[in-house]
């Protein structure tokens, strides 16, 4: 007789377990997806500007025979790039 009532209880234990389960390892989420290409979008235009904006003001400061904007708008590419990198490897990681 003891085992029929120990069944609410049993089932109560499963299902807080599936709960706290769900709770510790939520699924992914769409909104995750739009979340990353936006960090990525801005880890990599955020240096691109920032050098183009610095290139132009050295072209007026500091001529030289090549352009400053070109250079430091590629610079700023490869820079976003290194970012985008670790920021995956990071999240990566995590899995």
């Amino acid at each position: 007789m003891t085992a029929r009532h120990d069944q609410p209880a049993e089932d109560i234990a499963r299902q807080a377990e599936r709960m706290k389960s769900t709770r510790d390892n939520p699924g992914t989420s769409p909104l995750r997806g739009i979340g990353t290409f936006g960090m990525i979008g801005w880890s990599i235009a955020v240096p691109t500007v920032g050098g183009a904006f610095l290139g132009l003001w050295l072209d007026r400061v500091a001529p030289q025979k090549f352009s400053w904007t070109i250079a430091l708008i590629l610079g700023g590419v490869v820079l976003g790039a290194f970012i985008v990198a670790a920021w995956i490897n990071k999240e990566g990681g995590d899995r």
